[in-house]
């Protein structure tokens, strides 16, 4: 089924009035912006400084649709100090007036769903499917962690004679938040959600290749009331983040994207003493017992491998099929996996649409090439993909990619492809592949299709991973915490447990009676 355009028209005049200064019309290829992408003190604005100009595409397409100017070291600066004397203010506001704010910026994004997910789509390539998904799961973010602001507190402990102690749950500062381009709105969201309940503020820099809706996102704290400068963006590439990173009024750091960059940023906030967040990269272990629901596993290799374009970094990439049901289970894969629709994200009925950029599509199409010369077979795609549509011939498309015959050994299993490749690999007893699954640097994520559900238990726990899934995958509710092992990184988004590294505890020890001196 094809969608007509003019079912997505009604989007126009909504997009225009978020974005004044854009010219467009809702359809593929007709994108551009003209303006600024910084946001500092509750306006866009461009960069004091910087100069450095980057050029923004439509995956879809190939066409540039922004230019984006990059931010210098007085920028950043500039965007610190504002979010700095911004803190001042929010953080001494009760947890229930920060909880009001966050909940009218949830139901701000709620309202305009549909608006940022074609925004998303337009910048990032994935189809407007899942983009409101994506978007659906921001305002929950949101939401979440409204609830817990007025919740967040300390305790108290009796001591003897009468003296008493309690803790005292403050916020950090000014946190960096650094975004990666896969999830662009959803990744800020999950930054800024706990860093503001927690009484933060941030500044934040989203991906060079997906700089638009972040922006968007900054505009709807500032409508929701948060004080001007709270939440700051900074455009740019490795030298932004630098400036950032460095700055000694940054408190924290929070990063998500490649283990090395995320080697880089340790680096510096070692020189700081600043704590970071990590969520980096991961190879991660898919495993089939030959007891579970073929129809659910396969379900769960497509959901595992092909969303947004295979580029997750919790996908379960490495399939560990059980011998007994390999040959069935790979001809069901193959089948289903032909069947995906490609081709323009924002036609309702596509379900995987272009990668990021040209040199990315490249990357993944040098990793199947060199799968196949360590003798690793195509059972499907892997090859370019042109659609019919002539304004999409120039777009950054490829056919969803099965290999076969794969080993432990080739750097298709090895290496984070980041693309929509999956490898099948067979096996035979549960020690062995529980072993075999774990060696690996990463250790991000991990699933199980069994319906013996004490095995399942028991191989999640050996699995050296921070999130596991059994009988689904790529699952991402925002109560539960998220995060990796290894060199998947470390701290946690998402769940309770972000809590712990927006804030700091304070302790308080008060004394009843007369101080008793050894001296």
């Amino acid at each position: 089924m094809v969608v007509p355009r003019p079912l997505l028209q009604p989007l126009v005049p909504r997009l225009r009035r978020l974005l004044p200064g854009l010219a467009m019309s809702s359809a593929t290829g007709s994108f551009s912006l003209q303006q600024p992408l910084n946001y500092r003190g509750g306006a866009r604005l461009q960069p004091a400084d910087g100069g450095q100009v980057e050029e923004v595409y439509e995956p879809a397409t190939g066409r540039v649709i922004a230019k984006l100017l990059c931010s210098g070291e007085k920028e950043v600066d500039l965007a610190v100090q504002s979010a700095k004397a911004a803190f001042k203010e929010w953080s001494q506001k009760s947890g229930m007036e920060r909880c009001r704010v966050l909940l009218e910026a949830a139901r701000i994004i709620r309202e305009q769903r549909d608006e940022i997910a074609t925004l998303e789509t337009i910048n990032n390539g994935k189809s407007i499917f899942e983009a409101r998904v994506d978007i659906d799961i921001s305002w929950q973010c949101l939401e979440y962690y409204a609830g817990l602001a007025g919740s967040l507190a300390g305790e108290h402990v009796q001591l003897p004679g009468g003296s008493f102690g309690y803790t005292r749950r403050e916020p950090l500062g000014v946190c960096a938040g650094i975004g990666a381009w896969n999830y662009p709105f959803q990744i800020a969201c999950w930054k800024a959600a706990p860093a503001l309940a927690c009484g933060n503020a941030m500044v934040f820099k989203p991906s060079p290749f997906t700089p638009i809706s972040v922006v968007r996102l900054a505009e709807i704290f500032t409508q929701a009331g948060v004080p001007k400068g709270l939440f700051n963006v900074v455009q740019g590439g490795v030298a932004t983040g630098q400036f950032l990173c460095q700055h000694p009024d940054v408190a924290k750091i929070s990063f998500t994207g490649s283990v090395p960059t995320g080697v880089k940023i340790m680096e510096m906030a070692a020189k700081g003493i600043k704590p970071v967040t990590l969520e980096l990269g991961g190879k991660s272990p898919l495993i089939i017992f030959s007891d579970c629901s073929l129809e659910n596993a396969v379900n769960g290799a497509l959901m595992a491998n092909f969303l947004t374009q295979g580029e997750v970094c919790c996908n379960g990439t490495r399939v560990f099929v059980e011998r007994k049901i390999l040959d069935t289970f790979t001809k069901e894969v193959v089948k289903r996996t032909q069947k995906i629709k490609i081709g323009d994200p924002l036609l309702e009925d596509t379900r995987m649409g272009a990668l990021i950029n040209r040199p990315h599509l490249d990357r993944v199409q040098n990793f199947i090439k060199q799968a196949k010369e360590q003798g690793a077979q195509v059972l499907c795609g892997g090859d370019l993909y042109v659609p019919d549509d002539p304004k999409l011939k120039n777009g950054f498309y490829m056919r969803p990619c099965v290999l076969g015959n794969c080993t432990d050994d080739m750097t298709c299993v090895k290496e984070e492809i980041f693309g929509p490749v999956m490898s099948i690999l067979p096996f035979d007893t549960e020690e062995e592949v529980v072993e075999r699954a774990n060696n690996t640097k990463f250790g991000l994520a991990g699933g199980v299709f069994t319906r013996d559900i004490q095995k399942a238990h028991r191989v999640v726990a050996a699995l050296n991973a921070g999130m596991c899934f059994i009988n689904n995958y790529n699952v991402s509710p925002v109560e539960l915490p998220f995060g990796g092992y290894k060199a998947s990184g470390f701290g946690r988004e998402n769940g309770r447990a972000a809590i712990e590294y927006y804030s700091q505890l304070k302790t308080v020890c008060v004394e009843m009676g007369d101080v008793e001196s050894v001296f």
